[in-house]
């Protein structure tokens, strides 16, 4: 849990506390911090910041403050009123980043938020997005994040096709899938999308994304995909 609430935006400190006051109730600071191993400044600090964001409020009872959580929907809530924020200048940011960008150019990413910044690529470029080699890791460390994307993309009605390993099972929504035998898995997957080719490596270790923004190498890695496409199985075996 502490772990999706870091992907929400909370730090580890807050996400301790928060969790702590979950499975507490109404508690004072003494409390939360010998529940949650958190020195009793660091908590008081860290209960201010999650007051601020909306998350935890605090009642006096003789005297002494009782802080306790909110309704978890307001961590959606937070959520929807960042994606809001970002939407209204996102025009000038865009048309800013137009005028410095190279026509091809080959990107590097690594970590989970690199990865989140080449998904997030994707549904700007809002077209057909083809996966080849989508690996299990993929949801494994990101499921929270896929949530949203996944939303996001329908809601822009982007398109998707999959073509799995045999051996995983995962419902994508506004998609089709098809699968290959499981001896050609591996960790490598290939996102196709408008001008651009990303080739994620998925692991737990140090993920990677290699983002090339060519219409040729796009066009031949596209080629490929529809060769496979044919090939693949419409529904496991």
């Amino acid at each position: 849990m502490k772990e999706q609430l870091r992907e929400a935006g909370l730090t580890e400190n807050e996400s301790k506390v928060y969790v702590t006051l979950l499975e507490l109730g109404p508690s004072h600071a003494g409390l939360i911090s010998r529940r949650c191993g958190l020195h009793r400044r660091v908590v008081y600090d860290t209960l201010e910041m999650l007051i601020q964001k909306g998350l935890v409020g605090y009642i006096m009872q003789n005297n002494i403050k009782l802080f306790q959580c909110v309704h978890p929907h307001r961590l959606i809530e937070r959520l929807q009123e960042k994606e809001k924020a970002l939407e209204e200048f996102m025009p000038s940011l865009i048309e800013r980043f137009a005028k410095t960008k190279e026509k091809e150019e080959t990107n590097f990413y690594t970590g989970k938020n690199g990865l989140k910044t080449v998904f997030e690529d994707q549904i700007a470029i809002g077209k057909e997005i083809l996966v080849l080699g989508a690996s299990p890791l993929a949801y494994e460390m990101l499921e929270l994040y896929f949530h949203w994307f996944d939303k996001r993309r329908v809601a822009r009605k982007v398109k998707t096709r999959v073509i799995f390993h045999e051996g995983i099972e995962r419902k994508i929504p506004l998609s089709e899938v098809r699968y290959l035998p499981q001896k050609y898995a591996s960790p490598l997957a290939v996102n196709i999308y408008g001008d651009k080719v990303a080739l994620i490596l998925w692991s737990k270790e140090k993920p990677l994304a290699i983002v090339i923004n060519n219409r040729d190498i796009s066009e031949g890695y596209r080629n490929y995909f529809e060769l496979l496409w044919k090939t693949a199985r419409k529904r496991k075996v």
